[in-house]
């Protein structure tokens, strides 16, 4: 059976969408360890064994790379983190769920640098430009998750009277920061910011 040109075109574009979300899922792996501003399309297609030349077609520009990996780090995140925590009921269960999940992709990391999101913001926070614009973005929406779960669990009537940004910045603030520790190889980060955690939110909450 011959194809036609469209189906043709059609297996094309998959094939090449297939190989951009694989370049950038690597991209956002070695940019975990190594900075955003570590990546190049050489190196890449030295790590895949493939053509600089094809890495250039499909990316074109170092920053369009260093976005995509962002935006394949913020995938990954969403699978492992917030996807679940929506299997929970809405309001405290979910916003621990959320913070549960997270912990646990910092605890066992995911990416071989742990947190992309922690690495990225600390490197981007002062460069401005589409990057950092990605990544801010990224943590708008983060914090907005957050503040919604909160919002609920007020009304559940847990955590009364607490601000929710401020809350949210608390939580946000020590899973980070168990990030970094746990890279530096502190035992201790995860099993303190659970406790401090559950000190915020309620240990019965």
């Amino acid at each position: 059976m011959q194809l036609s040109d469209e189906q043709i075109s059609d297996q094309r574009l998959l094939k090449g969408a297939r190989a951009r979300a694989t370049i950038a899922r690597h991209a956002a792996d070695v940019a975990s360890v190594e900075g955003l501003t570590g990546l190049s399309l050489g190196r890449l297609a030295g790590d895949l064994g493939v053509s600089k030349s094809g890495v250039a077609t499909l990316f074109g520009t170092k920053e369009n790379l260093q976005l995509a990996a962002v935006q394949s780090a913020r995938e990954v995140f969403i699978d492992y983190v917030a996807r679940p925590a929506f299997e929970s009921p809405k309001g405290m269960p979910r916003l621990r769920a959320l913070i549960a999940n997270w912990l646990s992709y910092v605890d066992e990391p995911v990416m071989p640098g742990g947190c992309f999101r922690v690495a990225g913001l600390a490197e981007f926070d002062s460069r401005p430009g589409p990057v950092r614009d990605a990544l801010a973005a990224d943590r708008a929406d983060w914090f907005a998750l957050l503040e919604k779960e909160i919002g609920r669990a007020q009304e559940q009537g847990f955590v009364p009277g607490r601000d929710p940004h401020a809350l949210a910045f608390q939580l946000d603030a020590l899973v980070s920061s168990a990030n970094t520790a746990s890279r530096m190889g502190d035992e201790s980060a995860i099993p303190t910011a659970r406790a401090i955690i559950d000190a915020l939110l309620g240990a019965d909450a």
